[in-house]
Parts: structure tokens; sequence; C-alpha cells
């Protein structure tokens, strides 16, 4: 493979994951599974929305790879199938929360919110 085609690679790849990323109750998601694996029960009540609801998202992100998942009797346990994932959204979400802090001072190139928005 040549240079140009790697590097459409790895674009692509980040769009995927970019795009599996940008629904947040796929990050609540994620969040509520970094530090240890929890059945749906348990993210239903830290997370607000339906069973049903999450359950396709569970799906989705267990399709994807980015959770795994293991039977307990009649739980499904999930869990991070890699902490690299939490590391990006962590990196993402905490850069996302200085530049909406009231009288934040970032530079407009260094934002990653379009034009400073609030």
């Amino acid at each position: 493979m040549d240079r140009e085609a790697d590097t459409d690679n790895i674009y692509e790849s980040a769009a995927e994951l970019f795009s599996l990323l940008s629904t947040p109750i796929r990050l609540k998601i994620i969040r509520a599974l970094c530090h240890n694996e929890k059945n749906v029960s348990q993210l239903l009540a830290e997370i607000e929305t339906t069973q049903p609801n999450m359950s396709q998202h569970l799906s989705t992100l267990y399709r994807a790879g980015i959770l795994a998942r293991r039977r307990d009797s009649t739980q499904i346990y999930y869990r991070l199938q890699s902490e690299r994932v939490a590391t990006l959204c962590r990196a993402v979400c905490t850069q996302i929360a200085q530049e909406l802090e009231p009288g934040a001072r970032i530079e407009p190139a260094d934002r990653l919110l379009p034009g400073g928005a609030r």
C-alpha cells in the first residue's frame, strides 16, 4: 500500500470511530463503564433513557468492538474493550468543558468548538 492509501485508511477509521461516538448516550455509556463493568439495569440507573434504547446503543458499541460483554446467569455485563476509547472521549470532553467555562481564555486556534460556541 502506498502512503496516501495508508493515510486514507487512517482517516476512514477515525471517521468511523467518531461516527460511533457521535451520540451523547454512547459517550455516557463509555463514561459509565470507565472503571468497571455494569449490567443494563446498572447503566439505566445512571443514564436516563429507555431499556430498548439502551440495549440498541450497547449492541451497536459491542458490534463495533468498543465494548465487550460477559453473561452471568441471566445478566449480561458490559465493559470497555480498550481503555483507549475512554481516553479519547475523556480528552475531547475535558477540552470542551474547559471551553464552556465562563470567562475561558482559550486561543481560537486551540478551540475544538467552532467560533467559541457556547
